[in-house]
């Protein structure tokens, strides 16, 4: 029989420290307002705005927000800013999308709106392509910005020796996301294990089932990575919801039970405070 589904009212089975942060999600505002970019390549979940994400926020015991800007509004980081501009100084942070093309008097100004991460997009519908990475990381270092990289894990050994040139930390979305279920002895795993070595890439332990084959509760397959990377770098590593979930199909995963797996990959109540509140807030100058 398939797991009951966890009510949409449901808070996490863990205990939430006082500046917990959702490192990853996204917000979609009103099209008229915010229209989508032409390259955007899925459809756009209209409207999840503040609100919306507001109640998410109080049931999960969250204080912070880094709002990522979405693939569907390309480099137009307005709907991002305002969100950010909504939440306040105290609370959010945004990762931008930008190029290396990108004037520098305008990463002045979205740092100043509380940008400190540019997305690298690898997946259909990202504005920088790989051979673009090195002159964005470039580009943005000087403001201590990191580079948030999205791709397929199963390239990680290829990519690996340019990631790890990057002027810049480097930080890799959902788990690594190895689209073929690898366990973590795999080559692509242990490429991203010695990346961790470096002392400059990060983890966001966000969107399990995004890959996962074996599926909720669990997602044990993607669960072996997670702990894995954990245990590795464990100061390296924050985590992120993924609201409002863009390309999960319905029944949308419940946020409490995504923040509840962290019992499960960080049994240590001090690292899973590590990963919720200190980690975010170096990474993010809160």
């Amino acid at each position: 029989m398939p797991p009951e589904p966890t009510p949409p009212d449901a808070t996490p089975a863990i205990s939430t420290p006082l500046g917990a942060t959702d490192t990853h999600m996204h917000i979609y505002g009103p099209a008229a307002r915010y229209p989508v970019a032409p390259s955007n390549p899925s459809p756009v979940p209209f409207t999840r705005d503040l609100p919306a994400y507001a109640a998410v926020m109080a049931r999960l015991g969250l204080s912070r927000t880094v709002v990522v800007q979405p693939t569907a509004y390309g480099t137009d980081n307005a709907c991002t800013l305002d969100a950010v501009a909504a939440l306040g100084p105290a609370s959010a942070r945004a990762v931008v999308a930008v190029t290396a093309a990108t004037p520098r008097a305008e990463l002045h100004r979205l740092h100043a709106a509380g940008a400190r991460g540019a997305r690298a997009f690898m997946l259909k519908g990202g504005p920088v392509p790989w051979e673009g990475l090195a002159a964005l990381a470039a580009h943005v270092a000087p403001l201590g910005w990191h580079v948030q990289l999205q791709f397929d894990g199963g390239e990680m050994a290829q990519r690996a020796p340019l990631i790890a040139s990057l002027p810049c930390d480097v930080v890799v979305d959902h788990l690594g996301r190895f689209h073929d279920p690898v366990p973590p002895t795999a080559p692509a795993v242990q490429a991203l294990l010695r990346l961790l070595d470096t002392g400059r890439v990060w983890v966001k332990a966000s969107s399990p089932y995004g890959v996962s084959r074996s599926g909720p509760p669990a997602y044990e397959d993607v669960a072996a990575i997670a702990r894995a990377i954990i245990a590795a770098a464990p100061e390296r590593v924050v985590w992120g919801s993924n609201w409002p979930h863009p390309n999960a199909p319905e029944p949308k995963p419940n946020e409490a039970a995504l923040l509840g797996l962290l019992a499960g990959w960080a049994p240590d109540p001090a690292v899973r405070r590590a990963i919720l509140v200190e980690n975010a807030a170096r990474l993010y100058d809160f």
